[in-house]
């Protein structure tokens, strides 16, 4: 389907968008280049070619989300500078008030 420079012209109007002259012959220039490139997309063979949304597999790279054992309370108290009732005691930022 060739595109004529009303079509372009239309095509702006609709969408609101006020162009020059030298805007539509360029605009006319590149659509048509589109729909060149959508037209040999569809020649392309597509019989027994199941759809798809990726051309390429995809895979989780995660790993399970599995339990495992971690530091005990003294084991992560152990480099702290100070402690209480099995906690890190930090110094107070904000006041009571």
């Amino acid at each position: 389907m060739a595109l004529s420079r009303d079509d372009v012209a239309h095509l702006a109007s609709l969408a609101r968008i006020e162009l020059g002259e030298a805007e539509l012959d360029r605009m006319l220039g590149e659509l048509s280049v589109i729909l060149d490139s959508v037209a040999k997309v569809q020649q392309a063979p597509t019989e027994g070619v199941e759809p798809m949304s990726h051309p390429m597999p995809l895979t989780n790279v995660t790993r399970p989300d599995e339990v495992r054992p971690g530091l005990s309370a003294p084991e992560a108290l152990s480099g702290a500078p100070e402690q209480e009732q099995q906690r890190f005691l930090v110094p107070r930022i904000l006041d009571e008030e």
